[in-house]
């Protein structure tokens, strides 16, 4: 499919959706719901990525969920994949982690999203984690599926989504 025929096609689903949105809620004050387009302060997300985040949290530690801290980077990385962190603290606030072990916290977390190769980081003014660089989490987890460290059936869901919305980073 040419980008002609995707963006027609992206047209017409789009006048579906907002077809049924009407006969559901009726006429909608557009100020009243998100709109990407509009909204500033907005990032691209996969719509795999409830399934990347269940994986991505079977992969670590016991009790040492990394979803929240690898999302709270999504959140500000932009197309070149790359994020400069100036404040941990900040980060490990919009990761969830609160208290005198807060930064510790989201360090540990950071720590094993790069050994498990999620993200490479350097050294920087505001420390170890100042630079990070967010690698392909599809390619991440195909490598763990391969070394049979992904379980099956979700590694199964996330491959039928990810062709369902037309991603072929996995196959």
């Amino acid at each position: 499919m040419n980008k002609k025929q995707t963006i027609s096609r992206a047209t017409k689903i789009q006048k579906k959706k907002q077809a049924l949105r009407k006969q559901l809620w009726g006429e909608i004050d557009p100020d009243t719901i998100w709109n990407r387009k509009l909204n500033d302060g907005y990032t691209t997300i996969p719509r795999t990525m409830p399934i990347v985040f269940q994986i991505m949290d079977d992969l670590s530690e016991k009790s040492k969920p990394i979803s929240s801290t690898y999302f709270s980077l999504w959140c500000r990385v932009f197309d070149e994949s790359f994020i400069e962190i100036k404040s941990p603290d900040e980060m490990a606030f919009e990761s969830g982690y609160s208290g005198q072990r807060a930064v510790t916290t989201w360090k540990a977390r950071m720590k094993i999203l790069a050994n498990l190769g999620f993200i490479d980081t350097k050294e920087g003014a505001s420390g170890q984690y100042n630079y990070v660089l967010l690698l392909n989490p599809y390619i991440v987890i195909k490598k763990y599926y391969e070394k049979k460290k992904v379980q099956e059936g979700k590694y199964n869901a996330l491959y039928a989504r990810a062709q369902e919305v037309g991603a072929n980073d996995l196959g």
